[in-house]
């Protein structure tokens, strides 16, 4: 039995994600695509799919959405997803959310991006940390996907919560460029990124927020991230380094194996983590050392994959009672 799926936002590298991995999903079938605008079939305005997908794209429309799927995918920007999933949701329609409008609580997004339009389905979301949160996920009407750099730093950092001496930890990360969307910036253009890397945000990204907030939820512990993200000349890919200091020592690599033991996608290495080796993948490759009482934790995922759109299809798996790993991406690009 087919499930019908609409993704609104197609237009973007996300809403491209979300179809190359549905078109390989054995039971998901996409019954809608949408964007602002309409108008145009997908081949055209993603090439790649010429002669394998070629449905219309229909100006977004939450109405006609509903009708025709069971589960809706939003790839939209922040402050847009939130009037669309209140009327999806109206319609008995579960919704998975890659923006930012329902990962935080009321008084964090409002701090952090903008007025919340829809406080009633904010407190029913369900965060989609498979690893912290599937009894939920498989519940939910409504999850809303982690962000890429949240993702990383929390499967890396969470199991070594209850050890942690110092309330400041310092996270030092590394995206590829398209984590910084499609438009055309000054930061991305070719000659700016080609060869170079540099910071941007330190200590003001909104997804520093984010990771404070799920540590308190997911690990009762109140800490002061501090995170420097940086872009990098890599078209996909996000390494984590994570620093800080434990009350005790113990073997950080045993503690790890120990947590995701039963966890088909968190690959807890004996030595440092490579983008290349999940580049393609839904894998989070995690290695961990110390220096006395002081750790160092080591995390690489597909910013575009596990960081979004395979998250975001393994939660609408739960969401539906199938099983987590159906169509997740295994095989790295090298």
């Amino acid at each position: 039995m087919k499930i019908s799926v609409g993704i609104i936002g197609v237009s973007g590298y996300t809403g491209l994600e979300l179809i190359r991995i549905i078109l390989q999903h054995p039971i998901f079938e996409i019954g809608y695509i949408a964007n602002s605008e309409g108008g145009q079939n997908i081949s055209d305005l993603h090439p790649s799919l010429s002669g394998v997908f070629d449905l219309p794209i229909e100006k977004a429309d939450a109405q006609e959405a509903a009708k025709k799927c069971k589960l809706i995918f939003l790839a939209l920007p922040h402050k847009s997803s939130m009037e669309f999933a209140r009327k999806i949701l109206e319609k008995g329609v579960k919704v998975i959310d890659l923006s930012a409008d329902y990962r935080l609580s009321q008084e964090n997004y409002e701090n952090n991006y903008a007025p919340h339009t829809d406080i009633k389905n904010l407190k029913h979301a369900v965060y989609g940390l498979a690893e912290y949160a599937k009894d939920s996920i498989k519940n939910a009407a409504l999850v809303a996907n982690p962000g890429c750099y949240p993702t990383a730093t929390l499967l890396g950092l969470l199991p070594f919560l209850p050890f942690l001496e110092e309330e400041s930890v310092f996270v030092d990360a590394k995206s590829g460029v398209s984590g910084a969307g499609r438009s055309l910036t000054p930061n991305t253009h070719y000659p700016h990124i080609n060869e170079n890397i540099f910071s941007y945000s330190p200590f003001s990204h909104r997804h520093q927020i984010e990771i404070e907030e799920k540590c308190q939820i997911f690990g009762n512990k109140s800490l002061r991230i501090n995170l420097v993200p940086h872009l990098t000349p890599l078209t996909r890919g996000m390494l984590v380094s994570i620093f800080g200091r434990l009350k005790t020592n113990l073997d950080p690599l045993e503690l790890l194996r120990n947590r995701y033991k039963n966890e088909d996608f968190i690959r807890v290495k004996d030595s440092q983590v490579e983008v290349a080796n999940v580049a393609s993948t839904h894998f989070c490759d995690i290695f961990a050392t110390l220096r006395g009482k002081d750790f160092y934790i080591n995390v690489a995922i597909d910013n575009l994959l596990r960081g979004a759109s395979s998250q975001a299809v393994a939660n609408a798996n739960l969401m539906c009672g199938l099983e987590y790993c159906l169509a997740l991406p295994r095989i790295a690009c090298k």
